[in-house]
């Protein structure tokens, strides 16, 4: 599984077999069960994980304690709190399996060092960051542009794995409305 992570190192940067070895022995193998939690908010977010099966989401509790999801994460998808990653601050989001999860987690000590001994790791977390930062931009513009249904639209046809892997309620908390609504949306146009 760990090909996985290969790949997509190759995606944006050059590393040898031999490289991506020594890489390699930087990280941990996690298996997380489902609804398992990875990083409760208030903790020092100390991890970085990369997903190799399953699905992951990063979320905060609301004041209102409804939880809001911010971001999933399935195969080949990175996850953390960046800031408090950074920062070794305590996180303010949680990180939870939703469905049975092998991830490849590396701490921020760990990380450091790989990148002092790989520089060419720079340029690929550089890379992951800037497509992940183009896709947040996105993602804040469709929020404040779109209705709520169009938004689920576009959610469907931009992401389709998604609606067959992710619980109704955690798609509609993403969404930002209630599953209630998200069952209207989909009644209203598929019967259902």
């Amino acid at each position: 599984m760990s090909n996985l992570l290969f790949k997509h190192i190759q995606k944006f940067a050059t590393v040898s077999e031999s490289d991506f070895a020594d890489i390699l022995n930087f990280f941990e193998p996690i298996s997380a069960k489902k609804k398992e939690i990875l990083l409760s908010e208030g903790q020092i977010c100390r991890r970085h994980f990369f997903v190799l099966k399953g699905c992951l989401r990063l979320f905060y509790v609301k004041e209102t304690g409804a939880e809001q999801t911010t971001q999933f994460g399935i195969e080949s998808w990175w996850m953390t709190d960046n800031l408090a990653f950074l920062e070794q601050k305590p996180s303010a989001f949680s990180i939870q399996a939703v469905e049975q999860s092998e991830v490849l987690s590396i701490s921020y000590d760990a990380q450091e060092k790989m990148l002092a001994k790989h520089p060419q790791m720079e340029r690929y977390f550089r890379r992951v960051f800037e497509k992940s930062f183009a896709a947040a931009q996105l993602r804040i513009k469709y929020i404040n542009e779109y209705s709520s249904e169009e938004l689920y639209f576009h959610f469907a046809h931009s992401q389709p794995a998604f609606l067959q892997r992710v619980p109704q309620y955690l798609l509609a908390s993403y969404l930002g409305f209630t599953p209630e609504y998200l069952s209207e949306i989909k009644k209203k146009h598929f019967g259902k």
